[in-house]
């Protein structure tokens, strides 16, 4: 279960082909008509779709009506429970998971919960209390975790990304192997405006290849020779991480794991505070402080400020790949599925 953001279903869909070849049958609880349904459906897993409601710290008039859905989304979560009868839950979180969990509670089915950001959200921290196991990506996190409950996985990644081919990367966007290759996945405009004012001078050294998010494509720059820009990539994505000598990049915790994954020296560019809880601001830190990235918060982003990142990541940018391969956290798949194993077991 899990669901409301991509971030709750990616981590989910990377352990689904390990779940599959050691035997495991697989269902899927999320809402009715989130994100998640429509990735787990296009993976043939059946997909049940309940009630949510979201639980909010803030004054909101769906704060009147959403504990009903949540109510709601527990009886049927605990009907799913009788008829699927599962050995094990295994959360990414969102609110659409916490009726789940309290329904696996109910009927003693063990769960493990995966928390991706430095701190648990609102929706985890209702559902530690009863889960077996919590993993979570950062070292800093744990202090917020119980004892006994937490270990320290990293995000489990799509196979599939770790198996990228750099020519076929180079070839999809018609770029030459003789030029280092600067990688963007920003959906942000102030970060993609600040990525092209000083594209003259990156690319005199380096190609771009720009994921700009849907409605960011700038036309006039359409053509120029050593920039290609896309609103969205799916299955050529691996092979464009494969390109890429350095990554530019928001903060999400999901993302970043990715990165640290193929081992890619990057610059994060966190979400602000004023935008945002403050987690990604938090994740990067803890990337930084890990010497993963270099960081550069948006409220000091400018030309010369990104310039500056680029040029200093690039230079030491082995210094990055080699603290990168010295983590302990690039098998996530196969530590969570040992949890999986030992909580179905016991």
């Amino acid at each position: 279960t899990g669901g409301g953001t991509a971030g709750h279903v990616t981590p989910n869909i990377a352990l689904i082909p390990a779940l599959k070849e050691a035997g495991y049958q697989i269902s899927y609880i999320g809402s009715y008509d989130g994100i998640e349904k429509k990735l787990i459906e296009e993976l043939g897993i059946p997909y049940y779709g309940i009630s949510s409601g979201k639980l909010r710290r803030y004054f909101d008039p769906k704060n009147f009506s959403d504990p009903f859905k949540v109510m709601k989304g527990y009886f049927q979560a605990c009907a799913l429970m009788r008829k699927l009868k599962p050995d094990i839950v295994f959360s990414k979180g969102g609110f659409v998971a916490v009726p789940v969990v309290l329904a696996a509670k109910h009927y003693k089915v063990p769960v493990i919960i995966h928390e991706s950001d430095m701190t648990p959200g609102l929706a985890n921290k209702i559902c530690i209390p009863v889960a077996s196991k919590v993993c979570c990506n950062f070292p800093e996190t744990l202090k917020y975790l119980p004892e006994d409950k937490a270990v320290l996985t990293g995000s489990p990644i799509r196979e599939e990304l770790l198996h990228g081919d750099r020519l076929a990367g180079l070839q999809y966007a018609h770029l030459s192997a003789d030029r280092p290759v600067i990688g963007g996945s920003l959906g942000s405009v102030t970060v993609n405006q600040a990525v092209r004012s000083i594209l003259p001078q990156l690319l005199k050294t380096y190609q771009v290849i720009h994921i700009c998010g849907k409605g960011n494509l700038d036309e006039s720059l359409i053509g120029t020779e050593g920039y290609v820009q896309y609103e969205y990539v799916d299955k050529p994505l691996r092979h464009l991480f494969a390109a890429a000598d350095l990554i530019i990049s928001r903060a999400g915790a999901n993302s970043i794991c990715e990165i640290l994954a193929l081992r890619k020296p990057n610059i994060l560019i966190p979400l602000s505070a004023a935008a945002s809880r403050g987690d990604q601001i938090l994740n990067a830190n803890s990337f930084a402080k890990q010497g993963f990235s270099t960081v550069l918060e948006e409220e000091v982003l400018t030309a010369d400020t990104l310039s500056q990142a680029i040029e200093e990541t690039y230079k030491n940018r082995q210094q990055f790949i080699d603290k990168m391969s010295e983590s302990h956290l690039n098998n996530a798949v196969k530590t969570i599925m040992g949890l999986i194993h030992d909580c179905t077991r016991s």
